[in-house]
């Protein structure tokens, strides 16, 4: 008997979900998911389909909402430790988008989106700028931050000033007719790492295209452009992936309201004067008569203007919200890293569980699903992804970035930066108790905590990794792109399983008595 007869006889009829036989073993999602069992991302494994392409071929390329598409499935969350708009300008460089908290003066809203709109293109927002004359040790912990990889020195140590050189974790690239001598303190931080005559410039005349094969050339990621005297005057930035922008060639960024009356003339005046791309109704659960009213209004008066609605974890909440006509859906309920919904209100469902049947029910009206909670590595975005969701939204995994509001501080000898829960008391005191319905009650109830979380270093390192990650995983799965995987989920062809503690611990590392964990 040949091979392929072999294979015929135990072919499975994947268009049938039930189907079953000596060959396929596990489950297909709808019997896993359909148990009466909550599981989160950890309790459930996938089995490697067939590779016939290379992870380089995998597009992680997706919709955000129905009319907005992103070439990096991942955005970050409205949180007031999160998102500003440092953190929005560089998610959009990397083919994501930011989404600005709204626990602040609608003012300063306005202003964080607009300056995401009004940043240049493929220009680095914050480069480090040192000078010569800056002390030895100020310049050495500037380089041993986790965040720091590339600066410009300029004689004034600004924007503006004669550029001296480009320090780079290579070394320090020394500008043509300048000397080591006229770099100060910066030469002995760099010592033996002088190159001189190595920094490459460019001028109002190189085209973006140059300007990408000449940071290739020299394998460096940022490339000052100067002024005919030789003065800095912006620095761009090497491109990882296609940016996220709008028809105008603007980086895409949006913003989080709530659902009140005053929301309404917020949204007005993000659309009026931001011109924000996109609005999160941001409710820890959303399948309420304020967001369906919300969504309608704004239906109305910005037909135009895309509105992700949520959160919601079951298909019923869902159907409601899609029916009210939003425009993408953002799943989970208290299982954020410091969400206490599930333990102080008893409602919520696991994440994988919740992103399963949403997306179930999503799918099948041609709504995009946002993944919200719960993500803690690149598996758990190859899991969310696989399970439906076309974007994974991060909170807690970007907390404690270069890019996050706030400043770093020292605790115990830990470089941390303040990470808190928009349902915890502190963040209740600044506004966003109305997130909760809570604003009209005498007692708050919390329904997060605040804390803090180590030093991560810059998103810039850290999403590309994760996207590598998720290509590989994708790979893995036998999935080119979302829509093959998505295809697999709905057809039965792709299996799962659940973990006992046991597994869990089995696909970790283990009996080892010491180990350094590089993730790249």
């Amino acid at each position: 008997m040949s091979a392929a007869t072999v294979m015929n006889r135990y072919q499975l009829n994947y268009v049938d979900e039930e189907a079953h036989d000596e060959v396929h073993d596990g489950l297909p999602a709808s019997r896993l998911f359909g148990q009466g069992v909550t599981y989160t991302y950890d309790d459930v494994i996938f089995h490697p389909g067939h590779i016939n392409f290379g992870a380089h071929e995998v597009s992680l390329a997706t919709h955000l909402t129905k009319k907005i598409k992103l070439t990096s499935p991942v955005v970050s969350s409205p949180m007031d430790t999160v998102t500003e708009a440092h953190m929005a300008i560089i998610m959009a460089t990397l083919g994501g988008i930011g989404f600005v908290h709204y626990n602040m003066p609608l003012e300063q809203q306005v202003e964080a989106v607009k300056s995401v709109k009004q940043q240049p293109a493929g220009f680095e927002a914050n480069t480090i700028i040192l000078s010569p004359k800056q002390e030895l040790k100020q310049i050495q912990d500037i380089q041993g931050s986790s965040g720091f990889r590339n600066a410009c020195v300029t004689d004034s140590g600004a924007v503006g000033g004669k550029l001296l050189a480009i320090a780079t974790p290579r070394g320090l690239h020394i500008v043509e007719g300048q000397s080591a001598s006229d770099l100060g303190n910066v030469s002995m931080a760099y010592q033996s790492q002088i190159n001189d005559g190595s920094a490459p410039t460019a001028s109002e005349a190189t085209s973006p295209e140059e300007v990408q094969l000449v940071m290739a050339k020299h394998q460096i990621e940022i490339l000052p452009f100067v002024d005919q005297k030789g003065n800095l005057v912006k620095v761009a930035y090497k491109q990882i992936v296609p940016p996220s922008l709008d028809s105008k060639g603007r980086y895409l960024v949006g913003a989080a309201v709530g659902t009140r009356q005053e929301d309404r003339t917020r949204v007005d005046e993000l659309r009026k004067q931001a011109d924000v791309d996109v609005i999160i109704l941001d409710s820890s659960q959303g399948d309420s008569i304020y967001q369906v009213e919300m969504l309608q209004h704004l239906k109305r008066a910005h037909p135009d203007l895309q509105v992700i609605a949520g959160n919601v974890v079951t298909g019923a909440q869902a159907r409601r919200l899609i029916v009210a006509g939003a425009d993408a859906l953002r799943v989970g309920m208290g299982s954020g890293s410091i969400c206490t919904t599930q333990e102080v209100c008893a409602v919520g469902r696991g994440q994988a569980t919740a992103v399963y049947h949403v997306g179930r029910v999503a799918r099948a009206a041609g709504v995009p699903i946002i993944a919200d909670g719960g993500v803690q590595n690149s598996g758990h975005i190859v899991k969310a992804l696989a399970l439906g969701a076309s974007t994974v939204m991060c909170g807690s995994m970007f907390a404690g970035t270069t890019e996050a509001p706030g400043e770093y501080f020292t605790s115990n000898g830990t470089r941390v930066k303040k990470y808190r829960g928009m349902g915890s008391l502190e963040a209740m005191q600044k506004g966003s108790e109305s997130r909760y319905y809570g604003d009209t009650q005498n007692i708050k109830i919390a329904q997060g905590v605040s804390g803090t979380v180590k030093d991560k270093g810059s998103i810039r390192q850290t999403v590309p990794f994760l996207l590598q990650a998720s290509r590989q995983g994708f790979q893995d799965l036998g999935a080119r792109d979302l829509a093959s995987a998505h295809e697999l989920l709905r057809s039965g062809q792709m299996r799962l399983e659940s973990r006992t503690g046991a597994a869990q611990a089995e696909g970790g590392v283990h009996d080892m008595h010491s180990f350094d964990k590089v993730r790249w």
